[in-house]
């Protein structure tokens, strides 16, 4: 170890062979009893670091108790200072990054509050312009605390995103001459298509770069006074663009800066007075929320989408409105009110065999996509009352039957929640043979989103250890998560 990673642990501890055996074993009865012995830390010292409590870590060290998670398994990584390579982990990000002298909001790189940016055109394109110019100049040392940067929610959050609901704000300055014509628009859509294309199939960050570019140069001839009509297009290729920028952050695991985007998003879609787009950006943010465990926030972000899109979305849209809305009401374990949603959500889909007048961006949700949604909210309630755990399975194997190649990032999340199906369902066979297509599925992706969802099925394999089938599954799980 470099003087990077100089913790709570003295060197030499860490080189003794019965700590690193414990650790590597994942064996924290042991590890921590060593670490206590030959280090000198009291089990308060052990479960502050580790941000643990007291109690825990006594139960762990009296063998009551296994740690399961690899997020618990990082923060004693990170708590004391015991590098990735002992643990099974990837480098921990100290091991390889100095510690930056800067606080994390300095005033050269911080962004403007939400309530300082007027609900303007011309304000939407300068936010724009300082987001996409700050992403593309970020070094290693910014990448690593947008990494950090939390997610806002609560009040902070849903408070400005109010201003969606009211008319476009006229913009007061006046600009230079542009010369986009329809054909340059229609080539920026094209691109714009795309990208999102890309992104459904593989997931990932990989061309965020080309999306911030492309993106940049919208707001450039926005900056310019173009025809309304072309003006009006802009807009909505920089709320594509701008979508397609949040989830490609979120997937990178920057969630403070995919809210950004996403906030954007939607003050292009308000600006290009796309209403429809605008309950999509919704919608995207309140899967973020889900994914934080805010199912209230997302419930609220849901209401305001459908608020602001009624008598104006197509049945596609007001059924992926609903799936959202039963995704918060399952999360907060309100299980007929769930079953009210999908069935609206259900409904509203069978309407569109008649309707074909709705955008391209869209068309993704069908029948699979209900299925998976529908089976991956029963995978949640099935989490509290294991008897929904087969009719879980159900849908999801009806999603992984109907959806084709172009969707490996959601073939990839249903193989791990049919995987965790059948472990809840007590098929440890089956569970194991699904974990293996999981892992396979989610090396055809590069979304660290799934890379995330696969660590929850780690928690399943321990415990496990004299099935040796479980055992390879595991260590075939700790290679892919270690990349992380």
């Amino acid at each position: 170890m470099d003087a990077t990673t100089h913790g709570p642990l003295a060197v030499d501890v860490l080189t003794r062979d019965d700590v690193r055996r414990a650790l590597q074993e994942h064996d924290f009865a042991a590890a921590f009893t060593l670490i206590k012995k030959w280090g000198g830390l009291s089990q308060n010292r052990i479960a502050s670091a580790c941000q643990l409590t007291p109690g825990r870590v006594s139960v762990i060290i009296q063998g009551q108790h296994q740690i399961t998670s690899i997020e618990v398994v990082r923060r004693i990584a990170d708590g004391l200072r015991i590098p990735g390579a002992l643990l099974g982990l990837a480098p921990r990000p100290w091991e390889i990054t100095p510690p930056d002298p800067r606080p994390a909001d300095a005033p050269g790189e911080r962004q403007p509050a939400e309530d300082d940016v007027p609900w303007r055109p011309d304000a939407t394109v300068a936010l724009a312009g300082s987001l996409t110019r700050s992403d593309l100049v970020m070094d290693r040392r910014g990448a690593s605390r947008a990494l950090a940067a939390a997610a806002v929610t609560g009040t902070a959050l849903l408070d400005p995103l109010e201003a969606w609901l009211r008319p476009v704000a006229a913009s007061p300055h006046a600009r230079r001459v542009g010369r986009l014509g329809a054909r340059d628009v229609e080539q920026l859509e094209q691109t714009a298509q795309a990208f999102r294309r890309w992104d459904h199939q593989h997931g990932g960050g990989l061309r965020r770069k080309a999306v911030l570019g492309q993106l940049d140069q919208v707001a450039a001839a926005l900056n310019e006074h173009q025809t309304d009509a072309v003006e009006g297009r802009l807009y909505r290729v920089m709320a594509h663009l701008s979508g397609i920028a949040a989830t490609m952050a979120w997937d990178t695991g920057y969630q403070r800066r995919a809210q950004d985007y996403y906030r954007l998003a939607l003050r292009s879609a308000h600006a290009a007075e796309d209403r429809i787009f605008g309950a999509n950006v919704l919608a995207g943010m309140a899967r973020q929320m889900l994914y934080r465990g805010q199912p209230q926030d997302a419930l609220e972000l849901v209401r305001l989408a459908q608020e602001g899109s009624r008598r104006r979305a197509g049945p596609r849209v007001r059924a992926m409105l609903h799936t959202r809305e039963a995704w918060a009401l399952a999360a907060m374990g309100r299980t007929a009110a769930f079953c009210r949603a999908t069935e609206q959500a259900r409904e509203a889909l069978a309407g569109t065999a008649d309707h074909d007048g709705e955008p391209y961006w869209i068309a993704y949700f069908d029948e699979a996509e209900l299925a998976g949604v529908t089976g991956g909210r029963l995978l949640e309630l099935a989490r509290r009352d294991r008897d929904h755990a087969e009719g879980a399975a159900a849908h999801i194997r009806r999603a992984l039957d109907r959806r084709g190649p172009e969707a490996a990032r959601s073939h990839a999340l249903d193989r791990i929640g049919l995987a965790e199906c059948h472990f809840l369902a007590g098929d440890i066979t089956v569970a194991v043979q699904e974990t293996h297509r999981a892992a396979e599925a989610v090396t055809r992706t590069a979304s660290a989103r799934v890379r995330e969802q696969l660590g929850e099925l780690y928690s399943y394999t321990v415990g496990h250890s004299k099935a040796p089938a479980v055992r390879d599954v595991r260590d075939r799980l700790r290679d892919l998560l270690a990349n992380r």
